[in-house]
């Protein structure tokens, strides 16, 4: 589905990405790790047209995608959840919710995309009317994970969702994404935490200081002693 060849971006005449070739498959979870400052969040961006690639191609269901303003990308069905629970703090969960819903499309299908999202984080209907600013940081999360549901997207990319998390709410959170390949929806995970990611993904990358340094099957990359040593600890 999401196909990434030789991918080179710069934050100005600093290169931060080298090289990188990426794929998604269609139905499947892949997860992107690395630790902070490793260079995913810059590839999400990049993907999501927030960056632009300096070299390197970006395709999306065989459609080029570098150089697409960001609205068109959503449009063709990539939807973007980045780091750091980015919600409209003084609307309602609801009109968060109907925010993701503002193109023509999703808009007509609006009230069914609603109840896909309900079913998923049944606590966002129970929330509806509530100010977003009050929800905790993890209903915070279910609430921008559910506001990038609304858009319908095909595949969607979602930067470190247990960032700051209980163990407790984080594995709601991953349950639930763990359900999206089932709904018809590809996910690049981008996390720090490899143990969560790999416990849920089909395959991963390891990004490091921007160069893509090892991938392979998520029972591969459970037994590499280098995600052991570098991304757990062990």
């Amino acid at each position: 589905m999401l196909d990434i060849k030789g991918l080179h971006v710069s934050y100005g005449v600093i290169p931060v990405l080298h090289d990188v070739d990426l794929e998604a498959d269609e139905g499947r979870i892949t997860a992107l790790l690395g630790s902070n400052g490793a260079g995913k969040t810059t590839l999400l961006k990049t993907i999501s047209g927030l960056l632009r690639c300096k070299s390197g191609r970006i395709l999306f269901r065989g459609e080029a995608m570098e150089g697409a303003p960001p609205h068109k990308i959503v449009k063709a069905g990539i939807a973007h959840i980045p780091e750091g629970r980015m919600i409209f703090p003084f609307l309602s969960v609801e009109e968060n919710l109907l925010m993701g819903a503002c193109q023509a499309g999703p808009w007509s299908r609006r009230q069914e995309s609603l109840e896909k999202v309900r079913r998923l984080f049944p606590i966002l209907k129970e929330r509806r009317r509530q100010q977003a600013s009050l929800l905790s940081g993890g209903e915070q999360q279910m609430l921008v994970i559910a506001r990038g549901l609304m858009t319908r997207p095909a595949l969607l990319m979602i930067d470190e969702p247990s960032l700051g998390l209980s163990p407790v709410m984080m594995n709601q959170i991953y349950e639930a994404i763990e359900t999206l390949p089932g709904q018809g929806i590809t996910v690049l995970l981008s996390e720090q935490n490899a143990a969560a990611a790999l416990e849920i993904a089909h395959r991963g990358y390891v990004l490091q200081d921007g160069h893509m340094v090892l991938k392979g099957p998520r029972d591969e990359l459970l037994g590499s002693e280098f995600v052991k040593k570098a991304y757990m600890g062990v």
